[in-house]
């Protein structure tokens, strides 16, 4: 009698979910790759460690509490979302919701750093709470797409302006006609700049890891040969978390952030997030093959409440919103499935946190091209605006304009909303609209015609 046949290895359902550990083998890599991988994501997003603070620096931010807490915020990120979500997606603070801390609020708004901060705050308790309710589902599906793509525009196009302004490309027309004119081309920060962007160009497109990061440093180093300004710390120090009383840690004020003119900035804040994380971490899990039969995100909730707690510790550590990186994709690209890519992620920014004399080693010029490109990419969201509903993309395009053109994010939004409530009432399109929408316009058109705006 022939003997029975074991029983075939347990091996998991094609929809797998959430585990007490990686099961790296299971969905189709290895612990060597996602480590590669791991490593890969680390690299391609390190450049922001020397970004953040150095647009924060601008706004009255200690930079080296500033070095601190990026690295600290993309640890604690990346680390929830590998160990507890399970996915290879990276956090860190989001260059395009820093500038608009530094530039917006507090540069702009005249807002001190930490009611900034508490800000920040706010809007991580009003994220985390419709990521776990899933109100956050429910503004994307009812949200204009046109707003929500033209504010990612116009967010490029204000990172281009600042960083262009900054090394001197552009430079404030003291003259009659337009605001702007053309800088010192010849100049030093002007040139490096422009041959940095074009040196990133050509290293992300032959997809050399860490293209960025080699950029900024091979900047720095030209600038510690012959600029004066630029001048070597050393290269490790223990983690000071801001001394002198300047530390940044538990620093918010929340009570000076629940002001009738702040809270507009704070669901700006909070309405950019849901648009921009939201959309990095379903292109990201896409790509890693985590999306079940329905094309939900496998632990989609766990991924969208990581990302939006992170911005709360990210407040308290003295830093900016944290969100999805989309450098994520190359660690994604080099194998990376599971949670373990965005561990070694994290385990990276902890480890960084020793090399902070780093950040005062790097000038403006080298930060630029990093600036400029991620701005630029930010640009491809145009492509997204389909023409076939003409209201809502050039609702969409008005509102990416005068960001950039009123230097207020808040103002563009507001700008957008309106003329899309108003162009679907004129072109008979009403039942386009829903309550939402409709809302969100009226209560920002108030507060502009009220007065109110700052």
């Amino acid at each position: 009698m022939p003997r029975a046949r074991p029983p075939p290895p347990h091996r998991p359902a094609a929809g797998w979910r959430h585990t007490t550990h990686f099961q790296c083998t299971a969905r189709g890599s290895s612990p060597r790759q996602e480590t590669l991988a791991g490593l890969t994501t680390f690299l391609a997003m390190v450049y922001s460690v020397f970004v953040v603070p150095s647009m924060l620096g601008k706004a009255g931010f200690d930079t080296s509490s500033v070095f601190i807490a990026v690295c600290l915020t993309s640890a604690f990120g990346s680390l929830l979302m590998g160990l507890w979500a399970n996915l290879p997606i990276a956090v860190g603070c989001a260059i395009s919701l820093t500038a608009f801390t530094a530039f917006d609020l507090v540069l702009g708004q005249g807002l001190s750093p930490a009611v900034a901060l508490g800000a920040i705050f706010l809007m991580g308790l009003i994220f985390t709470a419709i990521s776990i309710t899933g109100v956050r589902t429910w503004i994307l599906r009812n949200l204009p797409a046109g707003i929500a793509h033209g504010t990612g525009v116009g967010i490029g196009l204000f990172l281009l302006l600042i960083a262009a302004s900054e090394v001197g490309l552009v430079a404030r027309n003291p003259g009659p006609g337009l605001p702007v004119s053309l800088g010192a081309l010849n100049a030093m920060p002007a040139l490096l700049s422009i041959l940095g962007l074009a040196a990133i160009f050509g290293l992300e497109r032959r997809r050399v890891p860490g293209g960025i990061l080699i950029v900024i440093l091979a900047l720095s180093g030209i600038g510690l040969a012959v600029d004066p300004a630029v001048r070597f710390h050393g290269l490790f120090a223990m983690p000071s978390l801001g001394a002198g009383g300047s530390s940044l840690i538990g620093a918010l004020d929340v009570g000076g952030a629940l002001n009738a003119l702040v809270l507009p900035s704070v669901l700006a804040l909070v309405m950019t997030a849901v648009f921009d994380a939201t959309g990095t971490i379903r292109a990201v899990a896409a790509q890693a093959g985590q999306l079940d039969e329905q094309g939900h995100i496998i632990n989609g909730g766990r991924a969208l409440t990581a990302d939006s707690v992170s911005s709360i510790a990210s407040s308290v550590l003295g830093g900016a919103p944290a969100a999805a990186y989309i450098e994520s994709a190359a660690g994604t690209a080099a194998g990376g499935k599971t949670g373990l890519t965005a561990t070694i992620v994290g385990l990276g920014f902890l480890a960084l946190v020793f090399l902070s004399p780093l950040a005062a080693l790097v000038p403006p010029y080298a930060t630029a091209p990093a600036l400029m490109y991620v701005g630029l990419l930010m640009l491809g969201g145009v492509r997204k605006l389909s023409m076939d509903d003409s209201v809502d993309a050039l609702a969409g395009m008005l509102c990416a304009v005068f960001i950039v053109l009123t230097c207020n994010i808040v103002t563009g939004i507001m700008l957008g909303f309106t003329t899309l409530v108003i162009g679907r009432v004129f072109a008979g399109e009403i039942r386009k609209l829903n309550l939402g929408t409709v809302a969100i316009a009226a209560a920002l058109a108030a507060f502009y015609l009220g007065g109110w705006a700052i």
